[in-house]
């Protein structure tokens, strides 16, 4: 059963009277369960593709499905309450808060939900315990390594317990072995825990931990 279904999208970027096109007419479907690793050189739209599935961007034309849902006809309000229930994020970079703790972190997309205070800090724990970062809840990034802050990163973004697991670039910026323990968090959240992942990655020992490979060229998938 596809939980994604892309359809004739298309993506243009507008510098001033000039049109940039970024993808073009793509089609392809994401089965329940998935690990997908997108590849492509640099500037070929997989970050942009990776976008619009997640709804942070949106389509030219064409629609994107994800559960049933069409995210190309959500308004901005419905668009964000559907990414806080369906979608976490995990960048290259990280984008932890400096000022606060790994736990405070991982928190943060819970504090628009309806939970207690008692049900966020157990969902908190939960998260950075199935990381492997317990130990480091009251640390701030400044205190962690690389590979620690990404675990934390992942911790945020699996914490809301979303349908669709987004990495851009998840190893990017990790030396090789805190890339490996990253890639088999991946996996096991994967096997273990069902979540269906995209991953944007430009390296090939990560794109071979995936399922399947899909490789995105001068705005073309194949």
């Amino acid at each position: 059963m596809s939980l994604v279904s892309v359809h004739s999208i298309s993506k243009s970027y507008w510098r001033d009277s000039l049109e940039i096109p970024v993808l073009q007419n793509i089609s392809f479907e994401i089965p329940e369960g998935e690990f997908l690793a997108l590849q492509g050189p640099s500037g070929s739209g997989k970050t942009t593709l990776l976008n619009l599935i997640a709804g942070i961007d949106r389509p030219s034309s064409g629609s994107i499905l994800v559960g049933g849902t069409d995210v190309t006809t959500l308004n901005e309000s419905d668009l964000a309450k559907w990414r806080a229930r369906f979608v976490g994020f995990v960048f290259q970079f990280y984008n932890l808060m400096p000022v606060l703790t790994a736990f405070e972190n991982v928190e943060l997309p819970l504090l628009l939900t309806k939970l207690s205070k008692k049900e966020r800090r157990e969902h908190v724990a939960f998260a950075l315990t199935l990381v492997g970062l317990q130990d480091r809840i009251d640390h701030y990034p400044k205190q962690l390594s690389g590979g620690q802050e990404q675990r934390v990163a992942i911790a945020r973004a699996i914490v809301t317990d979303p349908t669709l697991l987004m990495a851009d670039e998840p190893t990017g910026d990790l030396d090789k072995q805190s890339a490996e323990e990253i890639l088999t968090l991946l996996e096991r959240l994967n096997s273990e825990f069902k979540k269906t992942i995209i991953m944007v990655t430009h390296d090939p020992r990560a794109a071979e931990r995936a399922h399947t490979m899909r490789y995105l060229d001068k705005g073309e998938l194949r």
